[in-house]
């Protein structure tokens, strides 16, 4: 792109920056009075960390429900408040521990994070979350969006979240077309929902709950229920008849493909384990060896005397950037091994160490998904 043409689409983008502002101010305080009046009769009510103050409840449902269905966190968000009812016993609990309550609901850097997020919590705040975004955003694994939830939910504070589901609502309501893969794009839907903030904090819990529950029961991806919504004659989207047109964003996320041969060892109803480096993919979690060819399976077999492991169903493990073809070959061992024995075979990570663990306790064990599920089948 020459220098002329690059000026000239610094200056369009500027151009559609300040034209975003301008329809953001139209639309105040009539958008904000709206949701607010419209959440509080026709939004979700019936959640277990709506309508609380508590920092602590809000943060870990934020931070469960970062890509991850309302179903499945209910069951989760319960378990981790029998386990861990303050931010003191989280921050005193093992991360074996951790690790064990979060497998199966994915994305471990979570609850990583959410563990050292509790530790700081405890050992720099006083175990009290700081009452402002600017400071919750400091803490780990707390991003902009979660750090304004929290204030505003707990502490009425104006500040706008935007996640997923609210980036849609409000390129809608404003028909904002802009590529939101473009920083500069995303900075300017940041300043234009500042500005459609509700004018008193008072009504900020109802504003923000209002925003999740438009984008996830009204204003949905697909086939949006625009007579629903209480923006029906202010949503430009809606007026030019193509909604399902926003928002945009071009960059594709590249994905990549993988295959692993797992050595499934038995004997006397326990099952050989070994835990994963503190980094990568399941990360500290624990998982049976995994090796990059069969070959390297089969030697490490036949170097600890085991008999020769069976093939079993192929396991296809789908994360958000990766595709992991995963192949089961079991051994059921007549003499146990030492737990110095069992090589870890994936790339040049041998000699990790491993442990017994018996089928019938796995449940208390930090097992990703596809593992869990192969073993307890």
């Amino acid at each position: 792109m020459t220098r002329p043409a690059t000026q000239a689409a610094a200056l369009l983008m500027a151009d559609s920056s300040h034209e975003l502002q301008q329809r953001a101010q139209a639309l105040t305080p009539d958008l904000a009075d709206r949701l607010v009046a419209w959440q509080r009769q026709e939004g979700r009510h019936h959640l277990p960390w709506q309508g609380v103050r508590d920092p602590y409840l809000v943060w870990l449902s934020e931070i469960m429900l970062q890509q991850t269905q309302v179903s499945t966190v209910l069951v989760y968000f319960d378990r981790f408040l029998t386990r861990f009812p303050d931010v003191a016993s989280l921050a005193a609990a093992p991360l074996d521990d951790v690790l064990t309550l979060w497998a199966g609901l994915g994305y471990y850097t979570r609850a990583r994070n959410l563990h050292k997020c509790a530790q700081t919590v405890m050992s720099e705040h006083g175990g009290q979350f700081p009452a402002t975004a600017e400071l919750l955003e400091t803490l780990p694994g707390i991003g902009r969006s979660t750090a304004a939830a929290i204030a505003s939910f707990c502490f009425d504070e104006r500040a706008t979240i935007l996640d997923g589901n609210v980036k849609r609502v409000l390129t809608r309501v404003m028909a904002w077309g802009q590529d939101l893969a473009m920083s500069a794009n995303e900075k300017a839907l940041w300043q234009a929902a500042a500005v459609v903030l509700p004018r008193q904090g008072k009504d900020m819990p109802s504003y923000t709950q209002g925003l999740m529950d438009l984008g996830a029961t009204v204003c949905t991806q697909r086939k949006p229920s625009c007579l629903m919504c209480p923006w029906v004659d202010l949503c430009r989207a809606r007026v030019l008849g193509e909604p399902e047109t926003y928002p945009v964003k071009t960059r594709k996320l590249k994905r990549s493909k993988r295959e692993s041969w797992c050595l499934w060892v038995e004997h006397g109803g326990a099952v050989w384990l070994v835990q994963r480096p503190g980094k990568g993919i399941w990360a500290s979690l624990w998982t049976l060896p995994l090796f990059d060819s069969e070959v390297d399976l089969l030697a490490a077999a036949q170097a600890l005397g085991l008999p020769a492991p069976e093939a079993q169903p192929i396991v296809n493990h789908v994360l958000t950037h990766l595709d992991w073809r995963l192949h089961p070959m079991r051994s059921v061992s007549a003499q146990a091994l030492e737990d110095t024995a069992m090589p870890h075979g994936h790339g040049s990570d041998t000699g990790i160490m491993g442990r017994w663990v018996p089928l019938a306790e796995l449940a208390s064990i930090g097992l990703p998904a596809p593992f869990r599920r192969l073993l307890q089948d």
